[in-house]
Formats: structure tokens, sequence, C-alpha cells
């Protein structure tokens, strides 16, 4: 027995320590005069490695070599972060931090001084992060204690084990952030693990299941009441569910969100929010039994109509949406035929006035020679035709500012991911005054629609009798009217002369009745969508997904039509390029109504009754600022053309 208290030993004992410490310090050469790796990990690789806490914890100190070596800190050295690690025993009283953001900072510093940017590429996405992360709720003081932040680099990642995704180490971290996340927000992460999302990780260990970076983001995290938390949680939820994201953002609530506003229901405001379920399951807040109680958060009203809305609703599933695919294809068909057919008509109708005009033949838009003879109008001479009364024209301007007012506002909508619609939302002071604008304009378009009905019921009421149905002046079509359009066609393609109309044409008709279509298309499903309580109350979800549509669609279809075909027809054509204000100043003069409606002149003549209509030329100030007025219109009309058309390209791509 050696005797601990002997010389000897204590010999003995001082030999072994400095032997231990020659082989310290012959393993301890590394970066920095620090210790070498496998110094470290000779110690941190024992799985009961911990220190105690003054709480009574303990700290755990267990490094898996083998999982380091995989990370993307396995091929540094342990005091590149450990800077304050010198010597082993380590010293005592060490505040030992560890410095992320500067020591990435630095390295990429250096990589850039070195040109050696593309190389380390990551590096610089890392020092990207750190950006963001810097302006993140995270890097704010904590309330309680303002000498930490919230959260540091080192209190998400294991920096021992940060690596790729698509590879063991990484997916198991990945499994791991709930738990990590869950040390500051416990109760969350208890909900979270009841989800579906949380059964995925926890029960079957699916690494590609949502987990809380996935929807709250990684570095950049704010607030979840911030309203841009908001906005991005939502635009996460499409990177695992691509076409439900695509098919809600087709929704009012979801263009609502596209323009930047928070105010409408977003994905887990339907679905929950940590907590959420499958559908199926009972306890889903989307399941059919609860879905009339989640509505009612945002509207009190609902009723029982709004279980069968369609969110995710799209029209190009035929098999499980079919009447929103035929409503679309109807639609589209409507715009095509419509579209084809007048903007043809425009093209050759340009065509053959502008090659007349260079021909020298339009000083008459038709040759009177072929005509009965008429007899002269006594002091017809400067004399003007009044067509539009002031009730008429008044209707006009209303009506015009009305649809003008619509289309932005409606448009701005629809079209909410163009490039243009978020400033115009501003401009229009946000979505719930877009809202209330667009309901001002409806009204108005509809106090002139009924208006006008209930004048022709009177004014034929009065008259039945002998009122002509039929005849030259209604604007009921005939078949006059289809005799008129093919002599039209053959006049385009220089078959025939060019016909001449009696008091209204044939697309002057059609201009007066699709505003009735229009009405009563845009108008219904409009006054259904603002109205959805009532009509849910009487008619079951689907409704709302088939009126979105056709109202949409309708939309577009009078928008570009007026802004295009009735812009030519009454504008635009070479022989009334680039203004006709007859329907700002109500009159023409008698030489302009000769020539376009020879055959009204000559009825008139014989029944004695063109004196009635014949008035004075407009005054210089009333010409002008019809001239002004009808300029203003038709920029707006044509800058709305412009957005409308925009949206409609960059919607379609």
């Amino acid at each position: 027995m050696i005797n601990p208290k002997s010389p000897a030993w204590t010999v003995a004992s001082v030999l072994i320590l400095t032997a231990l410490q020659g082989l310290f310090a012959a393993t301890a050469i590394a970066r920095d005069n620090g210790p070498a790796n496998s110094t470290c990990l000779a110690c941190h690789r024992m799985e009961s490695l911990a220190v105690p806490l003054p709480n009574g914890d303990k700290r755990q100190l267990y490094v898996s070599p083998d999982d380091f070596e995989q990370s993307v800190h396995g091929k540094r050295s342990c005091v590149e972060c450990h800077k304050d690690i010198t010597n082993i025993p380590h010293r005592k009283g060490v505040d030992r931090k560890v410095g992320c953001v500067q020591c990435h900072e630095d390295l990429w510093q250096a990589a850039q001084e070195e040109n050696r940017t593309e190389e380390l590429a990551r590096l610089g996405e890392v020092v990207e992060q750190i950006d963001s992360y810097m302006k993140s709720i995270h890097a704010r003081p904590n309330r309680e204690d303002q000498s930490r932040t919230n959260a540091t680099c080192y209190n998400c990642h294991d920096a021992h084990y940060i690596a790729p995704i698509d590879s063991h180490v990484g997916a198991q971290s990945r499994l791991k952030i709930p738990d990590i996340c869950g040390q500051c927000h416990a109760q969350i992460t208890e909900s979270y693990f009841t989800s579906v999302h949380g059964q995925e990780v926890s029960v079957n260990g699916n690494a590609n299941a949502a987990v809380c970076i996935d929807c709250h983001t990684t570095h950049d995290i704010e607030s979840p009441s911030d309203p841009s938390t908001k906005l991005a949680i939502t635009r996460n939820c499409g990177n695992c569910h691509a076409e439900e994201l695509e098919s809600y953002l087709g929704t009012y609530h979801g263009q609502v969100s596209t323009l930047g506003y928070t105010h409408t229901a977003k994905c887990y405001e339907c679905h929950g929010h940590h907590e959420i379920k499958r559908l199926a399951d009972e306890a889903s807040q989307m399941h059919i039994n609860n879905r009339l109680e989640t509505c009612t958060k945002c509207h009190e009203d609902a009723t029982q109509g709004f279980v069968t809305f369609q969110p995710h609703g799209n029209t190009h599933d035929f098999d499980n949406y079919p009447r929103m695919w035929l409503a679309s294809k109807l639609m589209i068909s409507l715009l095509a035929g419509v579209f084809i057919f007048f903007w043809t008509h425009a093209a050759l109708w340009f065509y053959r006035e502008n090659k007349d005009r260079k021909e020298g033949k339009n000083k008459r838009y038709v040759q009177m020679d072929d005509l009965p003879e008429l007899p002269e109008l006594p002091e017809g001479d400067g004399k003007y035709i009044r067509r539009f009364s002031g009730m008429w024209r008044l209707a006009h301007l209303i009506g015009a500012l009305s649809i003008m007012l619509l289309v932005l506002t409606g448009m701005t909508v629809l079209y909410a991911d163009s490039f243009w619609a978020p400033t115009v939302i501003t401009l229009l002071g946000g979505p719930k005054s877009a809202a209330i604008l667009h309901r001002t304009g409806a009204v108005g378009f509809m106090t002139v629609f009924f208006a006008h009905l209930i004048y022709f019921a009177i004014l034929i009421g009065r008259n039945w009798r002998t009122f002509d149905w039929f005849g030259p002046d209604s604007l009921i079509p005939n078949w006059q009217d289809l005799k008129d359009a093919a002599a039209m066609f053959r006049w385009f393609f220089g078959r025939g002369p060019r016909p001449y109309f009696d008091r209204w044409t044939y697309y002057e008709k059609f201009d007066y009745w699709a505003p009735f279509w229009g009405m009563v298309i845009i108008g219904v499903s409009g006054a259904m969508l603002w109205f959805p309580a009532a009509t849910a109350s009487v008619l079951p979800g689907w409704v709302f997904n088939v009126g979105t549509i056709i109202h949409g669609e309708e939309a577009f279809l009078a928008a570009v039509f007026l802004f295009t075909v009735h812009f030519f027809n009454c504008h635009f054509r070479p022989d009334k390029f680039p203004l006709d204000i007859v329907m700002f100043t109500g009159v023409l003069s008698v030489e302009e109504f000769r020539r376009e409606h020879p055959l009204e002149y000559r009825r008139l003549l014989k029944e004695g009754r063109l004196e009635q209509y014949l008035v004075d030329a407009p005054s210089a100030p009333m010409t002008r600022y019809s001239k002004i007025l009808g300029a203003t219109l038709i920029i707006i009309g044509l800058s709305l053309l412009i957005l409308v058309l925009s949206g409609f390209v960059a919607h379609m791509f």
C-alpha cells in the first residue's frame, strides 16, 4: 500500500499532472492557440456532462461528435466560436458568450476582401438572414430583462448540429423546432401538438410537416398582431397548400389580403391557428357542423347558406365544382363572341371609312341622289337638330360617371395582384372606402336605370294604342336592323354602297340593350354579394361562387366594350375623330343630321315635324365646356381601359 501522504506519492502526483499537462499542451495547438476539437470532444462527448444552474436545473454540455461533424460547422474549430476558451481546465469566472452575428459578419467581410463571395454564397445568405433577425422581435430587448434579447441565435439553433434539411441531422433539427420554440411559447406548443401538423411531427416523425418557422418565417419573425405578419403567414400557407392558396386569393377575402389589408378572413381565421385539424375531424373549425359558428366570428348575421360556400372552389375542376366550371365557360364564350364580332366590326369600319376618306368619298356619309327627291328645309342654314333633351344628357353623365367609378373600384379588387392595384386602393382610402364608393356608383347607375324604365313605362302607357313597337322611333330590334348590318358588312368589303339609317342604327340599339343584360347580370349578382346574409337565407352558398364569377366577368365585358367599341362608334372612327359632343350639347347640325340619318330626315319632312326639333346653335361656352367634359371622360375611360387590360394580362400570366 502506498501512503498518499508520503513524499514519494507527492512526487508521483506532480509528475503525473505534469505529464497530463504536457499531453493537453501537445493536443491543444489549434487556431488562436486554443484547444483542438479532439481535446474538447474528449470531455464533451460524454452524455452525462452537465453543469448545475442557479435554479437547480442542469445545463447539458454533451456534443455528439458524429452529428457535429455532419453539421455546417463540422470543419470549424470549437474555439472559433468559443473564443474565451484558451486552456484546459477552463478558467473560472469567464462570461462564456458566443458572438454568432459578429463571427459571420467578419467571415463574410473577409470573403469579400478575398473575392470569394461566389464560393461562399451560402455565407452571404446567412448574413442576409442576420440582417433580418436584427429587425425582428427576437432581437429586441426582453421586457423582463433588457440586458438580453428575447431570443438570440443559439436559443433557437443548436449550433453544433446546424445542417441542410436533406441531411439526417437537418431533418432531425426540423423535428425539434416545436420543442425549441416551446421553451418560450409552451402553451402555444401544447396546442400545436394537438393539430394535424403537430401530430405529423410528434407521431409520424414527418420532417416535411409544417413547423413553427414554416408559418411564422425564420429570422424576420414579428408579432402575430402585426399586419405584415398576418399577411406573411397567409402567404406561407401556400408553400404547402398552393392550390388552396390560389383559390383563396380568387375570393374577396383573398383579394383584400393581396392588396395588403387584413380585415378580411385569412386561412388561420377559418381553419384555426396552432390547433388546426383535418376537415373530417369533428373538432375542426371548418367541419360541416362547426362551419356556421366559424363564419359568425366575422359575419354576425350569417345564415345557413354560408355553410355551403366553397372558398376553395375553382373553375378548372368540373367534377368537384361543376357550377363554377359552367358559369366560367359560359362567360368566356360570351366575352369571346362579343369582342370577336364588335372588334372585327370596328376594324373593318375603320379600314373602309379611312379608305373612303383618302379617296375623297367622305363628303357625304351616303349618296343622296338615289333617294326620292327631298324638299329643301326653309331657313335651315345654321340651324341644329335637338337629339337629346337635358334630362337624357344628365342621365348619360350620371351613368358614365357611375360606370367609371364602378370600374375603378371593382377592377382594383378583381385584379388585386396587378402592379397598379395597391397604389389605386391606397388613393381610394383602402378596401373599405373602395367598397363604399363602389356601392355609391352602383346606386347611381341603378337610379338612372330604373328612372329610365319608369319614364318609358309612363310614356308607353299613355300611348300604348298608337305606339309602334317596331317602328323607326322604337329601340326594339327588328328585321331591318339585320338587313342594315348585312349592308354595312357589304360596304366594309366594297361590295355595296354605304347604308343609310333612320333614327336608330343597329349598333346603337345594341349599345342600348347591352345595359339591360348587364344590369340583370351585374346588378343581381352584385346585390347578392352586397347582402350575403339575406342571400344565404334563401339560397345555397355556391351562388356566391357563381355570382362572383359572373359579376367580375360581366363587369370586365362592360368596361372593355364601353371603352373600345362604344368609344370607337361614337368618337374614334375617322369621320368622328377625335370627339363627338352631341351627347353633351344635345344637338347636331342639320347638315350632319341629313348625312347620318337621311331616312329620319326625310320622314320628319314628310310628316311636317322637322321644325319641331330645330334649335339654335349651342353657345360658344356650351360648346367649349362640352368638349372639355367629353375629352375628360374619354381620357378617364382610356386610362381605366389600360388598367383593366394590364390587370387582366397580369392575372392570366
